[in-house]
């Protein structure tokens, strides 16, 4: 007796929804007046898991040019991370880094 099979069923993905999911997204820190630098060292390092050497760089880079990328990867845990740090009281956003554009 044969043996029937299922046709193969092949799922595309539109190039626009491709490209919103695919990495690299980045999530941004920006400057704020009103949080101590020792507490942006601490959230980095509890949010991450950066070392204290770590942290401290993004949290200076923070501090002295307004900004930094603290951290880069796929849409979903970057979204994640930008609520932690927004839990936190931090002034995070997520952005899609150049490879993604």
């Amino acid at each position: 007796m044969p043996v029937q099979t299922q046709p193969e069923t092949t799922v595309l993905e539109s190039p626009q929804s491709a490209r919103e999911t695919s990495a690299p997204w980045e999530v941004v820190v920006h400057d704020d007046p009103v949080n101590y630098m020792h507490y942006v060292v601490l959230v980095f390092q509890r949010v991450f898991g950066y070392s204290k050497e770590r942290a401290t760089r993004l949290m200076r880079e923070v501090h002295e040019l307004g900004e930094s990328v603290v951290w880069t990867g796929a849409r979903e845990r970057a979204e994640h991370y930008v609520r932690q740090l927004q839990g936190c009281q931090l002034r995070a956003i997520l952005r899609r880094g150049e490879a993604g554009s």
